[in-house]
């Protein structure tokens, strides 16, 4: 199982070298919590986090 990083600005779980949304490479060594977005359109959770696509994202991240 590889580790996932975490982008500091999009809060985005991914895997590889850069963020694939901002490409960034700024990644965050601990989280608290994660929201796993489905339907980012739907999804009021979501829309009050500020996540506008599908994902899975740490909820808050240092």
């Amino acid at each position: 199982m590889t580790k996932r990083s975490i982008c500091k600005r999009d809060k985005l779980f991914y895997e590889g070298d850069v963020c694939p949304r901002c490409h960034s490479a700024d990644t965050a060594t601990s989280y608290q919590g994660r929201i796993n977005v489905l339907d980012a359109s739907k999804s009021q959770v979501a829309k009050k986090a500020g996540f506008h696509e599908n994902g899975e994202y740490a909820i808050k991240c240092r």
